[in-house]
């Protein structure tokens, strides 16, 4: 199949905007708890209209700074309860949140900040407030993102009728968003993203394939992954226009903790947090001498998946689920609160495997894609119609059409309709027919199910001129408990290798149980039982491709490539140019050696 369209099931007014919601809910249902804010152990309640009221006050007081329509405020912050207040208090007077990811550098935050022209900006942290100083010292107003809160913005003398005049003149065609791409080239481009685009996508998802995970009772979710990202921005969006409870977590450490006692139904994750909840697991139980069992109970949970997808599991599988239920997934449901039994994923490809095993468990994993440009998910797997090892249907409203030559393309009132201040790259992206090209490559199902095969432009072509995408094989890698990430190099090459490098947590689990405590990675990746572990995860890696596209050699580097060290976008992605500038000799190493 080359295209598949999902009609459009809710239109869009175009007097609407995204705080209409949180005004209505406000008025309407003053006393519903929409919120929870993370208070150490506790997780105090915020009502509909103590939302509505704490969203009108910051929003006078933006007016009483001199923030107009159309002016950019930037929000440089870690997740938090501040991050949806103050993105609806610009939103309510006609503003445009400008997101940055709160680990940019000064040199990144002082392009979007320059290139977007912001008026004013909100940070969380002394760190964040000083790379803003410094990147931008002409720049006056520099708030902290408490100010939402403490009325110290100004502004209680803004009358109501000015802040009504102001909230009636934002309409859906109206931007809403400039979000930088992470960039794994070049500097990043600002997205165009209007309040039709995000509601648009956000009320028909809602009143299509994610309905039925917010119909449930007490409906909740936990937000731990940057907001600076469209994907979990959107889903935020969605929460909000669901009505479902939301909180927000800012340290990634505390994830599991905090699912334990907030208790949420929902959740959004990338891949790299689904492989780490296996991986301990995993880890824990060999710990405890029961690893032999985790291994049988990981087995039956993709079985009983991979039985349900095709008609059914059978008595035997049924009962073996049944045991391993109380022995093993009960527990982990347990550790996500209890409550868990879905979750989106995006980024990246979650691998067969691990979704078949979730299932099985109890949690299920709905993949789905898009990008920046398409105000995030194009696609999505749902209930009911989950086809794991895929990224989906298209939402109501999209059209995907699989190019000639392979390349994904969208249409759709969710695509962005442009970059800021960059008519060229725009050009180079949408065509004349309104097709946005999104530089994956993919085919399209009998049903209209989405895979994803590779991207154009990381396409490696071998010495033999074999063309060999490297994603799959890196996600195949990543799955190993030992591996952090893989890095596949070959392009030009007379064959397929990687550079590797090790998980930092899983390395101290390794070394206390295999006697090697205090030993440093640069020891370790020499170690004989290191090698064989990497080398048996290429292995299975490689028993998915053909012979050409096999890992032939494999480096394991002295320390990890992370977001910190250059090598990673904010949202993991592989920054491969500034890989193969830095590890250069690592690769020339593999080929002559």
């Amino acid at each position: 199949m080359r295209e598949y369209t999902v009609p459009v099931l809710v239109d869009v007014p175009a007097a609407a905007s995204l705080p209409d919601t949180v005004f209505r809910r406000g008025e309407q249902e003053p006393g519903t708890v929409v919120l929870r804010r993370k208070d150490g152990d506790a997780w105090p309640a915020v009502t509909a209209g103590e939302l509505r009221d704490q969203v009108v006050a910051l929003a006078k007081g933006l007016i009483a700074a001199g923030v107009e329509h159309g002016d950019r405020v930037a929000l440089m912050s870690r997740t938090r309860y501040e991050w949806l207040l103050i993105d609806y208090a610009i939103w309510s007077v006609g503003a445009v949140t400008v997101p940055i990811y709160e680990t940019s550098s000064t040199e990144q935050v002082r392009w979007i900040l320059s290139d977007s022209a912001a008026k004013a900006i909100f940070v969380e942290l002394d760190g964040h407030e000083e790379t803003v100083r410094a990147a931008a010292p002409d720049l006056k107003q520099v708030w902290r993102v408490e100010a939402a809160l403490d009325g110290s913005i100004g502004g209680s003398d803004v009358s109501d009728q000015v802040f009504q005049e102001r909230r009636e003149r934002v309409s859906a065609a109206d931007l809403a968003t400039l979000v930088y791409t992470s960039g794994t080239t070049g500097r990043p481009k600002g997205c165009r993203i209007t309040h039709d685009n995000l509601l648009f996508n956000a009320r028909n998802a809602l009143a299509g394939p994610m309905e039925s995970l917010f119909t449930i009772k007490d409906p909740a979710a936990l937000l731990f992954l940057p907001l600076a990202h469209i994907l979990a921005r959107l889903l935020q969006v969605v929460l909000v226009e669901a009505g479902a409870v939301v909180a927000h977590t800012p340290n990634m450490k505390n994830v599991a903790p905090d699912l334990a006692a907030f208790q949420p139904t929902f959740l959004l994750g990338v891949p790299r947090v689904f492989e780490k909840v296996y991986n301990g697991a995993e880890q824990k139980a060999i710990a405890g001498g029961k690893g032999a069992i985790f291994a049988r109970a990981a087995d039956v949970a993709v079985a009983w998946s991979r039985a349900e997808g095709s008609g059914g599991a059978g008595l035997g599988l049924r009962l073996r689920k049944a045991v391993f239920d109380r022995l093993v997934y009960g527990k982990l449901r347990a550790a996500t609160g209890g409550r868990l039994s879905a979750s989106i994923c995006g980024g990246s490809a979650l691998g067969e495997r691990l979704g078949h095993f979730f299932r099985g468990v109890g949690i299920e994993v709905f993949e789905g894609y898009g990008l920046t440009e398409t105000s995030a998910p194009s696609t999505v797997n749902m209930p009911g119609g989950n086809k794991i090892g895929t990224v989906g249907k298209p939402l109501p409203g999209v059209t995907i059409r699989i190019a000639d030559d392979g390349e994904i393309l969208v249409k759709g009132r969710h695509v962005f309709d442009g970059y800021w201040n960059n008519d060229q790259a725009s050009a180079e992206v949408i065509d004349a027919d309104g097709w946005f090209h999104t530089g994956d490559v993919g085919d399209l199902d009998a049903d209209g199910y989405l895979r994803i095969t590779g991207r154009k432009k990381e396409i490696l072509v071998t010495a033999a001129g074999k063309n060999v995408a490297p994603g799959p094989l890196e996600d195949a890698l990543r799955a190993h408990p030992l591996i952090s990430q893989a890095v596949i190099v070959g392009d030009n090459r007379p064959f397929v290798a990687s550079l590797i490098t090790l998980d930092p947590e899983a390395l101290e689990h390794w070394t206390s149980v295999n006697g090697r405590d205090g030993a440093s990675v640069a020891e370790l990746r020499a170690d004989p039982r290191i090698v064989a572990e990497v080398q048996a995860a290429v292995d299975r890696a490689n028993s998915a491709v053909s012979h050409a596209e096999q890992i032939k050699k494999f480096a394991i580097l002295e320390a990890d490539i992370t977001e910190e060290s250059g090598h990673l976008t904010p949202t993991l992605k592989i920054k491969r140019n500034i890989v193969m500038r830095d590890f250069a000799g690592d690769v020339e190493a593999l080929y002559t050696s």
